[in-house]
């Protein structure tokens, strides 16, 4: 039994069985492509849905654990040279912290390392700067419900030639279903029906097969809204692509309804993540008495930077539609799970609190 981690308030015991958890470790082992000689290095906390079942993956290839205490890039680092690590995983925030390390503490290896990352698309900004340092990027997608992985967006063929913002903009889709997987689509929540692959119609994530959880423990009501009409809803926004690739644009909880318009959160963080002076960032519906509802931002900035929260705005707005920048910019440090996660319901409560 895994329990979620609580990003929304409300953790939950997911029950699982030996065969979805053998088959999701089966999964991850041809999907990252681990072999004998791989080296893993743990950079993902073990406790985090069995380490999205990797712990039984890279002991089913017969390949090397080298395990981590704790997450310090310098050490990540120098492990990756000296144990010549072949292949990583980590949620975005393990991303930005290898991405924006000092330059003191990172090093080069002549291999490339291959680092799959799940949870909330990684910015793209982080996506090419991890390249830049000799990682090749696979983004994952799943949940505690779900063993961890459930789909993985496969590079294809003609990416390469794509400009660098664009080709990571593709890279930060969730894809396609794991073969061990029996399938993952986007339906209508209400009618059921798939949404067309047009790019644009928003539906909800639902995922169903062998590697979904038998239930919440002790939650049958939790339980049967999760599983109505057949499928494992995600709670997670998106839209279907018509190469069939899933993209997530924001939980359910997370869109923001500014005067009549659905503004995804994942897309103002997105812009945010650009700002040379932004280190992480988290956006969320605030109150407001002409639009119902305005984004807020939460941004920790690198150390010794220096930004104004109408510097933020300002860049915002170069990059979107106006009703999209945020109205209010709050400077700090952001609430956190144990597995790095930001606590968007934190935010959201300080959001509320906050004075005009």
């Amino acid at each position: 039994m895994l329990y979620t981690s609580g990003t929304t308030g409300d953790p939950k015991g997911c029950v699982y069985h030996h065969r979805g958890a053998y088959l999701n470790a089966l999964g991850n082992m041809f999907t990252v492509g681990l072999g004998r000689d791989s080296v893993y290095l743990w950079t993902l906390p073990m406790f985090h849905c069995d380490g999205w079942t990797f712990t039984w993956g890279v002991t089913a290839a017969m390949a090397t654990h080298v395990c981590l205490r704790d997450v310090d890039p310098a050490v990540v680092y120098r492990l990756i040279n000296d144990e010549n690590v072949t292949h990583m995983c980590g949620a975005p925030i393990v991303l930005n912290m290898l991405a924006h390390a000092p330059d003191e503490s990172k090093s080069s290896f002549p291999q490339r390392v291959e680092i799959a990352t799940g949870g909330a698309a990684p910015p793209s900004a982080v996506i090419e700067t991890m390249e830049e340092n000799g990682f090749n990027v696979t983004h994952l997608y799943g949940l505690t419900e779900t063993y961890g992985p459930a789909t993985v967006c496969v590079p294809q063929d003609d990416w390469p030639n794509l400009a660098v913002n664009e080709r990571s903009a593709r890279m930060a889709r969730q894809g396609v279903h794991y073969t061990t997987l029996e399938g993952a689509t986007v339906k209508n929540p209400d009618t059921m029906e798939e949404v067309p692959w047009d790019s644009e119609t928003m539906g909800e994530v639902m995922i169903r097969g062998n590697t979904v959880m038998k239930g919440y423990l002790k939650n049958t009501q939790a339980t049967d809204t999760a599983f109505s009409g057949g499928w494992f809803h995600t709670g997670d926004l998106a839209v279907r692509h018509p190469d069939s690739y899933i993209e997530v644009k924001d939980r359910s909880k997370d869109i923001i309804i500014s005067g009549g318009e659905n503004i995804s959160s994942l897309e103002v963080e997105e812009a945010l993540y650009r700002h040379p002076a932004v280190l992480e960032a988290a956006v969320v519906a605030r109150s407001d008495e002409k639009w119902g509802e305005a984004p807020c931002a939460f941004v920790t900035l690198h150390d010794g930077a220096v930004a104004t929260a109408d510097d933020i705005i300002t860049f915002c707005r170069e990059q979107l539609a106006h009703y999209k920048s945020p109205k209010t910019v709050v400077f700090g440090p952001l609430p956190k799970t144990s597995t790095g996660k930001i606590q968007k319901f934190v935010l959201r409560h300080e959001a509320e609190n906050l004075e005009n």
